[in-house]
């Protein structure tokens, strides 16, 4: 390992919740650091050594920015100033000391943003081993295979509980998740709608992902747009931004919709939080609303993830839009364009081969 190094993206600083955007170079930043074997010694606590190929970019990880955020998880609580942030990613097994995982096996697992990387026990329970031995198909695994295709088929299949014919409004279906959970609606046999933040991207999603329909909510009134798109009412509705759009589906939901509560990404870079006002409407039509984790799901169902997405990619019903970037160095900046809307698709970055 001499003359290795194991760079890494930090947290410089953490944040208060009302700061807005995260800054590279203040809040995290990327460092150069030599492999340093004494920090990377196996032990009971953490019996795996893995090498960092791919990691994923996800919205989530500002909350763990926020200073004092009342959370206990290991994938939600603060991270610590000084230290890697971490994602969920693509690992290979470099040593091991458990009976379960072996060198050179392939792990989709939480994981540092470094190049290399301990595994603790906490983890590797819920890690999943990688059977595919075709490399091209590793990315996949933090995409349409990962999370974003696992929390779009458990939230919409296990939560939402979607009906053919049902109108299926998706919110920010431009983004790994979104776009993932509209085809999969549509796959359902449902009328599928989505919002999105450019008019490049409603075209995507009507000629591209064979969205029934679409809007562009910078562009158009949120009512209206509900109105105009969804003439039939909303029954599901997959909500990755919370905020205004949140409360304007209210009004326009069905008796008996069905509200996934995936993600609320309007509200995590916001100064001041927005305020709800027509939560009175889940009682009138007995909405159901639920928070949904996929960190809480995903290694319960995932042999019926992969093996439905792949059925579904098999048949060239699904199409997935990766936003790739190659080297660690780059991570800050791709992190902090995406929390503005400026990717299109998956947010990956490849830190190394296989």
């Amino acid at each position: 390992m001499q003359d290795m190094s194991n760079n890494a993206v930090i947290v410089r600083k953490l944040m208060q919740s009302s700061e807005g955007y995260p800054k590279v170079g203040e809040n995290i930043d990327f460092v150069r650091r030599p492999y340093d074997a004494s920090q990377l010694q196996l032990s009971d606590n953490f019996p795996v050594l893995a090498k960092v190929l791919y990691i994923s970019v996800d919205p989530f990880l500002k909350l763990r920015l926020i200073e004092n955020l009342d959370a206990d998880e290991e994938v939600t609580k603060p991270f610590e100033e000084g230290k890697p942030l971490s994602c969920y990613a693509v690992v290979t097994v470099i040593d091991s000391l458990s009976e379960k995982w072996k060198k050179g096996d392939r792990l989709f697992s939480f994981a540092n943003w470094e190049e290399y990387t301990l595994l603790s026990t906490q983890t590797l329970e819920s890690s999943c081993l990688i059977t595919d031995k075709d490399d091209s198909m590793l990315k996949d695994y933090l995409g349409v295979l990962g999370m974003a295709g696992h929390t779009a088929y458990i939230g919409l299949k296990h939560v939402g509980h979607p009906k053919a014919n049902e109108t299926v409004l998706v919110s920010s279906a431009c983004g790994a998740v979104g776009m993932m959970a509209g085809q999969l609606a549509k796959s359902f046999g449902c009328y599928v709608v989505g919002s999105a933040g450019s008019d490049e991207k409603v075209e995507f999603l009507k000629n591209e992902l064979h969205f029934d329909d679409a809007f562009n909510y910078k562009k158009e009134n949120y009512s209206d747009a509900l109105k105009r798109t969804c003439p039939k009412g909303i029954d599901v509705y997959f909500d990755n931004v919370g905020g205004e759009l949140l409360d304007t589906v209210f009004l326009h939901a069905n008796l008996y919709a069905r509200i996934i509560y995936c993600g609320a990404l309007s509200q995590y870079c916001a100064k001041e939080p927005y305020g709800l006002k027509n939560t009175m409407q889940m009682i009138t039509k007995c909405i159901r609303f639920e928070g949904f984790s996929y960190y809480y799901y995903y290694s319960l169902y995932w042999d019926e993830c992969c093996s439905t997405i792949k059925k579904l990619l098999s048949e060239q019903k699904l199409h997935f839009k990766l936003d790739m970037k190659v080297g660690l160095e780059q991570t800050p900046e791709a992190f902090t364009s995406m929390l503005q809307g400026k990717n299109f698709g998956k947010v990956i970055v490849q830190v190394a081969q296989d």
